[in-house]
């Protein structure tokens, strides 16, 4: 059986062996940042620890000093042309703050997800592993300005680390990300947005990445923390000229189990605007997020 393994290794594909590192590395440098600053929030808990209403104000803001890991389900349908395809899509995306100093902090934003699509093109069959991994950084001062506006900036880097070939770009990509938000009684409004080149291909006759990605969002949180969220997350493809426009509106709810705080979410989601080739119509999205507040 180690000869058998050995020959698959010797014959397995370059690219694919550097988009399953690429995953490794990423799962890895995530675990690495969030271990050091969970053990040191261990030690004060209960002197640093905020309030229930602070955490649900905080996971409204995608810059906050908050490690969340959030695993996000996402559902779509009525994919390609004939409508027959279907995805299903759990996004592991961790934030993780780095506090630089005592004006900056630096944002850690990753999103790796795991899919499985039927048909996404007609007589494509079905898929199944992870995607491309989106890799953010945001510099982001540590106090809100006098007028009460939250941002970051930094870059955006798409690793090609999809398992198969309908779920990856086949390419490196880079490019600008920013954010900017203020919150006031309650209410977030703000808008998150990156834009993305390929500089590397690691799948022949890979098509070139051009795309700008652009999200809106609007929520309340109660006196009870609830969270009332309503956002586009708009992909514009400049190779193609193509726009995804689709809308979601969600609810979610802070908790504890135990003294860990949890925050569930629900929601539905509609194409206001889609490729031919893209999903269409309404679709759905659930969350569950496990807090653990920074220092």
């Amino acid at each position: 059986m180690n000869g058998c393994g050995d020959k698959a290794r010797a014959t397995e594909p370059f690219g694919a062996k550097q988009r399953r590192f690429a995953s490794f590395a990423v799962i890895a440098l995530s675990v690495a940042c969030m271990s050091p600053t969970a053990a040191a929030q261990q030690s004060s808990a209960a002197q640093q620890a905020p309030s229930e209403a602070e955490l649900a104000k905080k996971l409204s803001n995608p810059v906050a000093d908050l490690i969340s890991v959030p695993f996000q389900f996402n559902y779509n349908t009525r994919i390609n042309p004939r409508n027959s395809g279907e995805s299903y899509t759990v996004n592991f995306q961790p934030v993780i703050p780095i506090h630089l100093n005592h004006d900056w902090n630096l944002i850690s934003r990753t999103i790796l997800p795991l899919t499985s699509q039927t048909q996404v093109l007609p007589g494509s069959g079905t898929q199944r592993g992870t995607g491309d991994t989106l890799q953010s950084l945001f510099l982001s001062p540590a106090q809100p300005t006098t007028d009460g506006l939250i941002w970051g900036l930094g870059p955006a880097i798409s690793l090609p680390t999809g398992s198969e070939r309908l779920l990856t770009s086949g390419q490196w990509s880079a490019g600008p990300t920013g954010v900017a938000l203020v919150q006031k009684h309650g209410w977030t409004v703000g808008v998150l947005a990156n834009h993305i080149w390929s500089f590397a291909q690691t799948v022949s006759n890979a098509a070139p990445v051009n795309q700008t990605y652009v999200q809106p969002f609007i929520a309340y949180t109660t006196h009870d923390y609830w969270t009332f969220t309503l956002n586009t997350e708009s992909t514009y493809n400049w190779q193609t000229s193509k726009l995804s426009v689709p809308i979601n509106f969600m609810v979610s709810k802070l908790v504890k189990i135990g003294e860990l705080p949890v925050s569930f979410q629900v929601g539905a989601r509609y194409y206001a605007l889609s490729p031919e080739s893209g999903a269409k119509g309404w679709g759905a999205r659930a969350a569950i997020t496990f807090l653990l507040p920074a220092k």
